[in-house]
This record gives C-alpha cells, structure tokens and sequence, in this order.
C-alpha cells in the first residue's frame, strides 16, 4: 500500500486543484461526518505510511476517527459546484475552498452532508492564521551562493572527548548541554523532524545543508499556501531556521541534529495575515504525522490578523480554542513532540503573551535568552489565559547564529530561533530511549532546566540541559543534587566510564581529575566549562583499569570536591 499512501500525502491530484489560489474568498468548509468513506479504522495503511503505523504501535495509540481521511466523495461534491478546493483537514473534517463567487456558497450549504461554511475560515470561536511570531528574515542574496569546496574535516578532538566543529554555533548548543549528547553519538540520526514555516529559498542551493541533499535526508516537500511541492520559495525565514537543526558547515556552523532527515512544509503566507493560515498549519501538521514524522518545529505564532474581526483574545490563549493550538495538541495525542517559538511580543504593552499555537497544554513552547543566558526582552511570556505556565523553556534567541543565504554564517533574533535549537536537541535525546513517549521525553527536559525547582513566566523552567535530560530518563533523581556544591557520581563502582551530575554555584572553567591512591594520575580533563545550577560531566576510557579505589577530582582555582570511586567488573 505504499504507492496508494504516497499519493494520499503528495497528491490529490483528481480532486485538489490549488488553482488561482489569489482569485476570490477562502472558505472552510465543515463536513457533517465520515459517513461512507472509501476509507475504515481497520485498514489505517491506505492513508498513514508504516512510520506513522509504527508510531503508533510504540506507543499504544489507537487509530480513530480523526485519522480517517476527509470523505473524498463530500471533497468532489464540492468541487463539481466550481470551486477550487484548497486541501483538507482530516482532523476538523473540513475542506478550505476558494471561490469568487458567493452563489457557489449558496450550493454548497445546500449539500446535506455540509454543515456550514465560514468566509476567511472563521469558524467556531474565533480562529487562525496569522504569520511567525517574529522577525521574518527576508534578505535577498548579492548574487548566487557558491558552494564551499575543501571542508574541514567535521570532527575535532577535545582533551578527552571528540565534538563537533561547532564553528560560530558553539555557545547555542553548549549553552543546553547538547554537546554531550552529540559526542555520545546522538546527532539525529533516523529521527525526522517536519518544519512548518513560510518558506525555504535557496536551501536546495547552499552548502550548509548539501549533506541533506547528497544522503537524500530531505524526505519531502509540501506546499500548503499555493499549492503543489515547491517550499523553495516565499521566505527564507524557513531557511534560517532550517540551518539551526541542520547546517553542517563544520567550523563556522554545525546544527543541533545534523544527522536528522526533514520534511519542509510551507504553511504560511507571508504576504497576509488572515485566519487561513491556522488551517495551512493545521493541514501541515496534518501530513507530518501521516508522513511519519517525530518532531515538529514550528517558529509561528498566531495572534491578531490583517483582518481584526479575525483577532484572537488573550482569554482565547487557553489551550483549548485557536485552531492551530487544537491541531497542535492533536499532534501531541498521536505521539509526535510540538515545538513552537513563544512569540516576540514580550516588549509589547497590549500583549506580552504567547501566541497559539504557543498556549497549548501539551505543546513545548520555548522563549528567548541571549548567549549569556539573559532573559531576552522581546520574548513573549506567560501565564496562559487558564494559567499554565509558558513558556517551557528557553535557548538562545538573540543574536543565533544562523547559515546565512550568502555562505557561511549571520546571525538573527527570535523566538523563531531558539524554538529549532530546542527542536533539534530533543530529537536527539528521543534517540537516546525510544521507548520513551514523547511527555517522558519533555519532562526529563523541563527536569533538566535551570529552573526547574522555580520556574517563572520569563524563561518558564529555564535552560535545559539535555545531558542533564539524558540520565533523568534512565531513572536519576535531579533532587539528589537539589543544593549547591552537591556532586553526584554514578555508577559506582563503574566499569568503564563515571558520570558526575555537579549543582555549581557559580560559572567558571574547572579541572577534573582522577588519579589512583599513590597519587598517579590516570585522566585529566582541563578548561571544562563549569555553569551555575545543575552541570553533567562523563568521564569515559576507563575500561583498562585495574579493579580498585581511585580517587576522582573537581577543582578551580579556590575550591576542590573530591569522592572515591572504585573499578569492579
């Protein structure tokens, strides 16, 4: 069945016609139910691809009427009328359609299995659309990007780990401690991560992201503002954000999970901000997990609109109301991780808030510091209109560096920045236990944070620490370290390698040591970055010691921890 499910995501192609998309009035149209539809809960393989299935499986969630099809007999119906049907949503069991001619509404209500149409996809509580959450990067290119020959080699040895050549992107990624998972091996790799964005000119022409092209990790390309398969286009908004998960210049920017594969959607229209484009990302998401995806990123955020009849209200931020917040926790109950940028509005005297689909319960939503780990003003804030705290988290959105159109790097702000960090990182993480669901895997995170005893509207639980996130999801208890100076260090005894979990007071550079009981050393590592709050070290290449007591050293140049440790196997 996979050619039948390929064409069900790809096409459409004898019903959708996504023609002169520009030529009158967008309408959603709401179907009453999935009576007699072609398509049946038994056999969810005609319309979800055995990566979604498997999904499922894994987590022991149930096919049901949601991830049943739009009946495709109620799409053609419509579209004899003479109308161009847009695309479908599957989850609100609706169709958006374009038409200039109000009559041809008339008909279709006239339809008994149509229960209403809405102009401007307004429907229900007030709805949808509008574009990202923050600054759009619209910069045009001086000329054509040329491809950069004779790379560096993509690995670097350290004093005793071997890291990524992180180049300019360094501190974004030590900042959430994903170094430590990178050089455990988890950079992404059989994870797919959908980004929903504006659009993603000139990606298929730079060199940051030529390894995707060359190991044909860009899975797909989908269109949902004109139609077809063409993201290449629009913005380069998705491009920038792209680069932060992706980009494998090594030496001047390597993403947080550069082995990851991709899927590029184009859900929104950069042109205008009307309502529509909720049900573009609705649609969008919609796909992704049909298609099979783990994570999505998402640097949009929906709030007031070209049209202000469209607007949300602060009160509708609660979870449960913009369209793109209920398809968004959607995604979240079919088993995939959401990841949306917070929203820039944090300056704002009116409305400082997250935006949707930001406010969902069960959405992760992530704010802005900048490289020293100060709250970034622009970053929009918390609590929902119901009172949840947001945002989740946060990473750096001021001054990211990002893979810039004309080679190389540049750097932009936003939430729509440090939302892909934090997307790109927690795939990896995924990788670490799959068997983990995806509120296991966000909760180890939250967990891992900087303030994760304190959280606050302005950075929510803090910075994560995705070293950190690792250990808490094979069982270790952050509280075990709750007070400064605690030190942690397990196993113990230890076969091969020690972990150290360190709550610092302070941020410096420290030496770690281990040495045997004469006083011999067998390890040091120097210049190790040392943050306040929780820290996580390894120690690794100790399986050639003999069994015995050794004697294991943090020191600075006014303090030093010591604790034994001893070799058994």
């Amino acid at each position: 069945m996979k050619k039948a499910v390929l064409l069900y995501l790809l096409a459409f192609t004898t019903i959708f016609s996504f023609a002169q998309i520009n030529s009158g009035d967008k309408y959603f149209i709401q179907f009453t139910d999935k009576d007699n539809s072609p398509y049946s809960i038994e056999n969810p393989e005609e319309y979800l691809s055995q990566r979604a299935l498997d999904r499922r499986e894994r987590y022991g969630i149930a096919i049901d009427i949601y991830d049943l099809p739009v009946n495709p007999q109620y799409i053609e119906a419509v579209a004899n009328i003479g109308v161009d049907v847009m695309y479908p949503t599957k989850w609100f069991n609706g169709i958006v359609i374009q038409t200039g001619d109000p009559s041809k509404i008339t008909e279709i209500e006239a339809l008994p299995f149509v229960a209403g149409t809405v102009k401007n996809v307004f429907f229900g509580e007030k709805n949808l659309d509008s574009p990202a959450d923050d600054s759009f990067s619209l910069n045009k290119p001086f000329g054509m990007n040329e491809k950069i020959e004779g790379k560096p080699s993509n690995y670097k040895s350290g004093n005793s780990s071997t890291s990524l050549n992180y180049g300019e992107a360094y501190n974004q990624i030590d900042m959430i401690g994903g170094i430590a998972l990178h050089d455990e091996g988890y950079q992404g790799q059989g994870m797919v991560i959908a980004i929903l964005d504006g659009g993603f000119t000139y990606t298929d022409q730079m060199a940051a992201f030529d390894t995707l092209y060359m190991n044909n990790r860009i899975l797909s390309t989908k269109d949902f503002v004109g139609g077809g398969t063409n993201v290449y286009q629009g913005s380069t908004h998705g491009t920038s954000v792209l680069s932060t998960i992706a980009a494998n210049l090594p030496g001047q920017i390597v993403g947080t999970a550069p082995a990851a594969s991709f899927h590029l959607v184009r859900t929104e229209d950069t042109g205008s901000e009307y309502l529509i484009e909720e049900y573009n990302w609705v649609s969008g998401a919609e796909y992704a997990d049909s298609a099979g995806a783990d994570v999505i990123n998402s640097s949009l955020s929906y709030k007031t609109f070209d049209d202000p009849a469209q607007d949300h209200s602060y009160q509708e931020m609660d979870g449960n109301t913009a369209p793109s917040t209920r398809g968004a926790d959607r995604c979240m109950s079919r088993g995939m991780i959401v990841v949306n940028s917070a929203g820039n509005d944090g300056n704002s005297p009116t409305w400082p808030w997250v935006g949707a689909p930001a406010d969902g319960d069960s959405v992760f939503s992530i704010g802005s510091v900048n490289a020293q780990g100060i709250y970034s003003s622009f970053s929009s804030i918390g609590p929902t209109a119901d009172g949840r705290l947001k945002p989740n988290v946060t990473a750096q959105g001021s001054g990211t560096v990002v893979a810039s159109i004309n080679g190389g790097t540049s750097t932009s702000s936003g939430t729509s920045f440090s939302s892909p960090i934090i997307a790109g990182m927690t795939a990896c993480l995924w990788q670490v236990d799959p068997s983990m669901n995806n509120m296991d895997i966000l909760n180890a995170i939250q967990m891992s944070a900087s303030q994760a005893a304190n959280p606050d509207e302005l950075k929510g639980y803090g910075i994560p620490n995705y070293g950190m996130a690792s250990i808490i999801l094979s069982g270790f208890n952050p509280d075990m370290v709750a007070n400064p100076n605690d030190i942690e260090i397990f196993p113990n005894p230890f076969t091969n390698q020690v972990n150290i979990v360190y709550n610092s007071p302070d941020t410096q550079s420290v030496v770690i040591e281990v040495a045997d009981l004469t006083g011999k050393e067998i390890y040091r590592r120097e210049s190790v970055h040392r943050k306040t709050g929780l820290n996580y070290f390894r120690v690794d290449g100790l399986e050639n010691l003999k069994n015995g007591i050794y004697i294991l050293k943090i020191y600075d140049d006014d303090k030093i921890a010591t604790r034994k440790i001893m070799k058994f196997e």
